[in-house]
């Protein structure tokens, strides 16, 4: 089954990202200040909970994984979640000028919400938005319905709103008031 990822390897890429973004300690994994973990030690720590993982598996699903949410160092002695942590890491996400519009996918039922106290980053350190509709859509239906949210990003920035970019291209903010959302789009 080369070049395909396998069932296993999405458990385990789910596991991975557990502990690379919210949980390190379930792996007994300890994250630097940059989010970064010791390649050997995640691996050691992912196979002492009974799981199986190998430096080729984990390549595999750094490299296959779709949402390219990984990232080793030059020499792969280290790893990291690009972005969507809920530990206290600074990824070095580069700040950068966005689209004059981005995309916010989220469920219909979260709408009423939304309205009232704007886009909220909840547990994680950025709203997520993206650049393209049906990435959004996709984001919106794991959590029910999908509605996506249109936000005027030219006219934050223009206020002031720094917006920064991961490694894997999603677009990152503080939260969003309801004034910048211009379109409610149902797919």
């Amino acid at each position: 089954m080369a070049g395909k990822i396998k069932n296993d390897d999405v458990s385990l890429g789910r596991f991975i990202s557990l502990v690379l973004r919210h949980d390190p300690e379930s792996a007994g994994v300890t994250l630097d200040e940059h989010g970064w973990a010791d390649v050997d030690g995640l691996i050691k720590g992912v196979c002492a909970t009974g799981r199986k993982l190998d430096m080729e598996t984990l390549e595999r699903i750094v490299r296959e994984n779709n949402k390219q949410r990984y990232s080793f160092n030059e020499d792969k002695t280290r790893i990291r979640a690009n972005q969507g942590h809920s530990v206290d890491v600074d990824v070095q996400m580069r700040e950068a000028v966005p689209p004059d519009v981005l995309y916010h996918g989220t469920a219909e039922r979260l709408l009423d919400d939304i309205r009232e106290k704007g886009i909220l980053k909840m547990s994680r350190r950025f709203v997520h938005l993206s650049k393209d509709m049906d990435t959004a859509e996709k984001v919106g239906a794991r959590h029910g319905k999908p509605v996506v949210l249109v936000i005027d990003t030219a006219k934050m920035s223009a206020d002031g709103y720094i917006f920064r970019i991961s490694e894997n291209g999603v677009w990152q903010s503080e939260d969003i008031p309801w004034r910048y959302v211009t379109e409610i789009k149902y797919p």
